[in-house]
């Protein structure tokens, strides 16, 4: 009588432990009896051989790189994770374009947007950084779209100015929060935007006419050393828009799992996902043929020689089908930038063999050809915030 209770609390420990449901809303909790009721968790006792295995690869790439690094890989078909720094909180940058996007497709699922719905965009939308509809608004003075157009910016391009569009329509920062905290997200904060965040980040206070040209960088210039190291160790130690490794993985595995989406409007996001084209040699840059990735970048601001947030999620599917979430969190760097896609290679090569040992086969002859990292970006300097 008494074994099935005793089954869901031991079930809802493995839960707390690995961070699979977190949160006290009502939709975490519905989550957390579906996985209660026989959706595939394992309730032996600690991880496995292979998990250890993986467990160890991310130790020995991680534990002598030089910056602060956190990294997770969820299983998404066994529903296993494992991490490095996992549960630390670094800067996403633009990783939390996802959350965004996340919230207005709910939206959608709820008929509460319409991404055909017209948009428009003015010089007074205008952030800063990467924003390619900046040509569009200087040569048209008011750009008309779509919503759908946006989203797909936002995410496939990193375009700032797209994604605080998308943001104002869904509601802000405070609409994304509550779908973080409804969904049962866990560690995963959504700062106030971008203008406000990157000029908090400088030490400068923002002015429209910071959104064209190189005027918001001869602000920053003007900052006093010291005052722009204190605003930048800040964000750093605490950052607005932070949020776990692991949280992020677990959230990825959701979307593919259908459990935060309906199943066409997390087709069109894993769709998205597939199509982006910033940072082609981070992790994308360490994936086998006959593998594919989907996945969303996040750079963040620099110092000196530090980059504070170099980061890159996604979604590993293997020649056979199953899917592993992926999230690298460089929270602060001074490496050169082909260091850290290396290190990103690195995590992907460990994922592909895990792949395999938990399948109990070897890795196939040329699965791992002798890397070749060429420089981001065509060879230019550190990108900020795209």
């Amino acid at each position: 009588m008494f074994l099935r209770p005793l089954l869901a609390i031991l079930v809802a420990c493995l839960l707390v432990a690995c961070g699979e449901a977190e949160g006290g809303t009502p939709e975490a909790a519905a989550y957390q009896q579906r996985i209660e009721e026989g959706s595939g968790v394992k309730l032996t006792g600690g991880p496995s051989a292979e998990e250890k295995a993986l467990e160890a690869e991310l130790f020995a790439n991680l534990n002598e790189f030089d910056g602060y690094v956190g990294v997770a890989v969820h299983d998404i078909d066994r529903r296993r994770t494992v991490d490095f720094n996992g549960k630390e909180l670094f800067p996403q940058q633009s990783v939390s374009k996802l959350w965004v996007t996340l919230t207005a497709l709910r939206m959608v699922d709820e008929g509460e947007l319409d991404l055909l719905e017209p948009a428009q965009i003015g010089f007074r939308d205008l952030t800063l950084f990467h924003q390619p509809v900046l040509q569009f608004v200087l040569a048209q003075g008011m750009w008309r779209t779509t919503y759908a157009d946006l989203m797909t910016r936002a995410i496939t391009q990193s375009d700032n100015t797209a994604n605080d569009m998308l943001l104002k329509r869904v509601g802000g920062p405070d609409a994304v929060r509550a779908m973080i905290d409804k969904a049962g997200l866990g560690a995963i904060r959504f700062g106030p935007g971008e203008r406000e965040m990157q000029s908090e980040i400088a030490g400068v206070q923002w002015h429209q006419s910071y959104a064209v040209g190189q005027s918001f960088f001869k602000a920053r210039a003007q900052v006093p050393d010291l005052q722009r190291r204190i605003a930048f160790d800040a964000y750093v130690q605490d950052p607005v828009d932070g949020a776990s490794p692991r949280a992020i993985a677990l959230a990825l595995g959701r979307v593919v799992r259908g459990e935060l989406l309906e199943k066409p409007t997390a087709e069109h996001l894993l769709a998205l996902l597939g199509q982006v084209k910033s940072g082609p040699n981070r992790l994308k840059g360490g994936v086998p043929e006959g593998w594919s990735i989907g996945h969303k970048t996040g750079t963040g601001q620099v110092l000196r020689y530090e980059q504070a947030g170099y980061n890159d999620v996604g979604i590993l599917t293997a020649p056979d089908g199953r899917r592993y979430s992926i999230a690298v969190m460089i929270g602060r760097t001074a490496l050169p930038i082909p260091q850290r896609m290396e290190m990103m290679h690195a995590i992907v090569r460990a994922v592909v063999s895990y792949h395999y040992a938990a399948l109990g086969q070897p890795v196939p002859a040329g699965t791992f050809p002798e890397p070749e990292v060429p420089e981001e970006s065509g060879g230019q300097g550190p990108v900020e915030a795209g």
